[in-house]
């Protein structure tokens, strides 16, 4: 499972079990919500679809570095990380965003149905870009290096 996590939504994307396909799960709107609430509805989701790794996007600045984004992102991981028994893996989201309303456009969604789901299919493209690096990561492992000779 995936998170994209945002000051008023947050994201959410899940892999198949085999982890070949992503989807777009929910968007968790946070306008009357207490941060302990969407701690809870993140735990539910989890346990509910028996995650076995959760991936968070972190919010790196364009030239890479991190600013107060990326620290909200690393507080909410830490509180997950207490109540969740299971690892959890940041990466870097950049662009995701942008991503996510192009593939929205093309399936000819208006603006405000785009900003309904965008944060969900940011989710999804961040696990699909973790699953991705995993599989190149388990194809060089297994691949022999060429010796020379």
């Amino acid at each position: 499972m995936a998170i994209d996590y945002g000051t008023k939504s947050i994201g959410v994307a899940i892999s198949d079990e085999l982890q070949l396909t992503v989807r777009p799960l929910t968007t968790i709107r946070r306008r009357r919500k207490k941060y302990s609430q969407v701690i809870e509805i993140i735990c539910s989701l989890v346990s509910d679809h028996e995650i076995g790794t959760l991936i968070m996007g972190l919010p790196l600045n364009m030239d890479g570095t991190r600013g107060e984004a990326a620290d909200r992102v690393e507080k909410f991981v830490n509180d997950l990380q207490s109540r969740l028994p299971i690892s959890i893996v940041t990466i870097d989201e950049r662009l995701t965003s942008n991503e996510a309303d192009q593939i929205l456009r093309e399936m000819g969604l208006n603006e405000r149905e785009r900003r309904a789901r965008s944060d969900e299919y940011a989710a999804a493209i961040i696990l699909h870009d973790y699953l991705e690096g995993q599989a190149r990561k388990r194809e060089t492992e297994s691949t022999p290096s060429q010796s020379s000779q």
